[in-house]
C-alpha cells in the first residue's frame, strides 16, 4: 500500500507543479523521480495529505527542509522542469504566432489541428517555435 502511495503521490506532484535545458522533464520522468529520492520522506512526512488539489505539493513545500538532501535536490529539479514546460504550454500561441499565419491558416490557438499543423512542418517551422514546442512536451 505504501508504495502505491508513493508512486500516486509522485504523479500528483508530477501533474501539480504548476535551469534552461533543451528539453524539459516529461510528468511521468519527474513523478518517477521523486518516488525514487522523496519516496520515504513522502509516507514519513505527508501520509495523511490527500493527493489531489495540490495538497501534496503544499505538505512538502511547507517540510522541504525536513528531507533528505537528495530529495530536496530532485524535488527543484523536477518543480523547475515541469514550471518550465506549462510555461512553454502557455506561451505557444505566441511564439509560433507568425508561423500559424504562415504554415496553417485560419486555425486558431488551442485547436489540436494546429499543433497537429505545426508539427507537420517542422521543417519549416521557426527555431523558436520548435523549440516551444519541445519544451512543452508536444514531441
Amino acid at each position: 500500500m505504501k508504495i502505491i502511495r508513493v508512486l500516486l503521490a509522485a504523479a500528483a506532484f508530477a501533474v501539480a507543479g504548476s535551469a534552461a535545458q533543451a528539453q524539459t522533464m516529461s510528468y511521468a520522468q519527474a513523478g518517477a523521480l521523486l518516488a525514487r529520492s522523496c519516496g520515504p520522506d513522502i509516507n514519513r512526512l505527508c501520509s495523511n495529505v490527500n493527493l489531489g488539489n495540490g495538497a501534496l505539493l503544499a505538505c512538502m513545500d511547507s517540510k522541504i527542509g525536513q528531507v533528505s538532501a537528495q530529495c530536496q535536490r530532485d524535488y527543484a529539479i523536477a518543480k523547475a522542469s515541469i514550471a518550465q514546460r506549462d510555461a512553454a504550454q502557455d506561451s505557444i500561441a505566441r511564439i509560433c504566432s507568425a508561423d500559424t499565419a504562415r504554415l496553417c491558416p485560419g486555425m486558431v490557438p488551442q485547436d489540436g489541428n494546429l499543433l497537429s499543423c505545426l508539427l507537420q512542418a517542422t521543417r519549416v517551422v521557426s527555431p523558436a517555435c520548435n523549440q516551444a514546442i519541445t519544451d512543452a512536451g508536444y514531441r
